[in-house]
């Protein structure tokens, strides 16, 4: 039988031997998960003919990066500025609008992810089976958000919203009335055959576009520009922002 001293020193050997596992394991844990399929967690795989990417569930929320890395939820009412902010996708949140295409690309690449390609944000939205909208090939208004208030005739009358365009149009207080922005997720029969979310209404969705695009439309607005998953606009460039612009995020 081995001496005291002798299973002493087994034990310590063991657990020298047990510790990078350990390390390892808590060194895994705080890297964004991988769900089936090889994407990270909150993103949906999709097959585009011989190629394979991941795009977000949800639209994108944020969170701001403070001293010592440190994050906080980031108010999805209010413009970005100079805050450093990265992009998360996750359900039931309210998604981010006020931003622009530049904001954008800058808070997917803080996560590791990238906008998407409009061909990418329009295979995800039609599926395989190339669907006029997400959901099928004909409209069922409101199982998107597609219905909602206009924002901005309940604040402001046209000659002061046309006085101060720019300010009326990033006002905080305007996705925070009801009946406009729906948080992610929501309106569950408005998901795609991947199982991505709120493509159509909600909020426009910038992609890489450089020039500036959105697609998608938004709560108050989904066949202006197109219809359904065709829905295009094209009008803005890429330091614009109001409070319908949001995005969600691609990767490799």
């Amino acid at each position: 039988m081995p001496s005291a001293v002798e299973r002493a020193m087994a034990l310590v050997v063991r657990l020298a031997v047990a510790a990078p596992l350990i390390a390892g394991a808590s060194a895994c844990a705080a890297r964004p998960p991988v769900v089936a399929g090889g994407c990270p967690a909150g993103m949906a795989q999709v097959q585009d003919g011989p190629r394979r990417f991941c795009i977000d569930r949800y639209e994108a929320s944020l969170v701001e990066i403070g001293a010592g890395g440190r994050e906080t939820d980031f108010s999805p009412y209010e413009t970005v500025g100079q805050r450093v902010v990265r992009a998360v996708s996750k359900a039931g949140a309210v998604p981010q609008g006020y931003i622009s295409r530049n904001e954008a690309e800058a808070a997917c690449g803080r996560s590791k992810k990238r906008l998407c390609t409009e061909a990418e944000w329009v295979r995800a939205c039609m599926g395989a089976s190339k669907r006029q909208f997400p959901y099928g090939t004909s409209r069922r208004p409101g199982r998107c958000n597609d219905r909602g208030k206009a924002p901005l005739a309940s604040y402001y009358s046209l000659p002061n919203a046309a006085s101060d365009q720019w300010g009326a149009m990033n006002d905080p207080r305007l996705n925070q009335m009801s009946g406009t922005v729906a948080p992610t997720g929501s309106h569950e029969g408005c998901a795609s055959e991947d199982g991505v979310f709120d493509l159509m209404g909600n909020l426009h969705e910038w992609v890489a576009d450089r020039e500036g695009t959105f697609l998608g439309g938004y709560y108050l607005d989904t066949k202006l520009n197109g219809d359904g998953c065709r829905y295009k606009t094209v009008a803005h460039g890429p330091t614009y922002h109001d409070y319908s612009t949001g995005f969600r995020c691609c990767a490799d």
